[in-house]
């Protein structure tokens, strides 16, 4: 996914490759029922991703479905996480790459008078992607910088013994889109 995706209404899904009407198609949400509520433009799209510090991933086991919350990083193509070396999640991503993911803001709840009319206020992005293990030490860092840096300013030097225990993954989005509601 390039940094100059298509920022028009008609390119509501932003898609890896293909045509937008193949995106649509491809996207497991398909396209949006309520367009009143799809996030239409890139730059808005984006600022929910940024906006949050926890992305909810979700993997697949053959047919068991597997979802953890996350703290990420992103730099306008990829989404990239950290985890320890072994566990469910990393056991997972080895036989099964593919992953969705959602990262969700401004949560809270609009009240109505009639008790099946509430709704939740919220700005959502949920895509598609594969997963890969970053394994270059100068892109480990990197990337780990990054996500220390959204939540201090300070710097640190990672020990090799850390390093060493770190996996850092890269999500390559294959597809994206959003939807607000509330605002």
């Amino acid at each position: 996914m390039s940094g100059d995706a298509p920022e028009d209404a008609t390119n509501t899904i932003f898609h890896k490759g293909g045509s937008m009407r193949d995106a649509i198609e491809a996207h497991p949400h398909g396209p949006m029922r309520r367009k009143e509520r799809e996030i239409t433009g890139r730059p808005e799209i984006d600022a929910v991703i940024h906006s949050s510090n926890v992305m909810y991933l979700a993997l697949a086991d053959d047919s068991i479905p597997f979802v953890v919350p996350v703290f990420y990083a992103y730099d306008g193509a990829a989404l990239y996480f950290h985890s320890a070396r072994t566990g469910a999640k990393i056991d997972i991503l080895k036989r099964n790459r593919n992953v969705c993911f959602a990262i969700s803001v401004d949560h809270g709840v609009i009240t109505s008078d009639a008790a099946c009319d509430f709704e939740a206020r919220h700005r959502t992005v949920i895509g598609t992607g594969a997963a890969a293990f970053v394994e270059e030490r100068a892109e480990k860092i990197r990337v780990l910088d990054m996500i220390v840096a959204r939540f201090t300013t300070d710097t640190f030097e990672y020990p090799e013994t850390n390093l060493g225990h770190t996996v850092v993954i890269r999500i390559d989005i294959e597809a994206l889109k959003g939807k607000k509601h509330g605002f």
